[in-house]
């Protein structure tokens, strides 16, 4: 196993160079130990969860014109050049698949605890003080305003609603972020992600008292 996770993270290192900040490898990265902190905390297959980890955004919709069947593809054909079972990528290609927030309505209720995992850990990355940073930074990658208080929030969007949405990045935090916390699907996840979801909160109080200035 230690071969094949060497393998993936020098495929995944190479794959991601030059890609935007809060979805380069360092994401991934954080998400692969994330992934181990939490798996380490309940009855999993480590091995997938490290694979599909360090696979889970190999390439990400949102930077191929929305193209959900790449990533897939592209982690199929490595995971069978390092000669990985095949009962091991299905599961992987599952994770990949089932992952995103936006495609939440769509996963079955009785997920795989490797999922569960997986899915906190790449949440847990998107709040806090990594996800206000990355959050800003995606935002000023696309060139969408930082906050505009005439612009409300759009809540409930659908799948296709929220692939196209280019509303400020303030109104993100209550698009996406703030509602992670109470979608944690692990203990662990749960108790991480409560801490930072916190931090949000106190970071969006302070921004509205630096943007209201009287």
């Amino acid at each position: 196993m230690e071969n094949l996770i060497e393998n993936t993270v020098e495929f995944v290192k190479k794959k991601l160079e030059g890609a935007e900040a809060g979805h380069d490898w360092f994401h991934i990265e954080r998400v692969w130990k994330l992934s181990k902190k939490i798996a380490v905390t309940e009855n999993c297959n480590v091995e997938v969860v490290e694979l599909a980890a360090l696979l889970h955004d190999i390439a990400d919709p949102k930077f191929h014109n929305g193209d959900e069947t790449i990533a897939l593809h592209v982690s199929r054909e490595f995971l069978e050049g390092q000669n990985v079972p095949e009962n091991v990528i299905v599961q992987v290609i599952y994770i990949i698949k089932n992952i995103s927030f936006k495609n939440r309505g769509e996963v079955p209720e009785n997920i795989p605890i490797e999922l569960k995992i997986v899915q906190d850990a790449d949440r847990i990355d998107a709040i806090g003080a990594i996800g206000i940073a990355r959050t800003f930074n995606f935002g000023g990658f696309k060139n969408n305003l930082m906050y505009d208080p005439h612009i409300e929030p759009k809540l409930n969007m659908s799948k296709e609603e929220y692939k196209k949405s280019n509303g400020t990045t303030i109104n993100h935090f209550y698009e996406k972020l703030l509602l992670l916390k109470d979608l944690m699907n692990t203990e662990e996840g749960k108790q991480i992600a409560g801490e930072r979801h916190d931090f949000m909160l106190n970071f969006l109080d302070q921004f509205y008292k630096e943007w209201n200035v009287d």
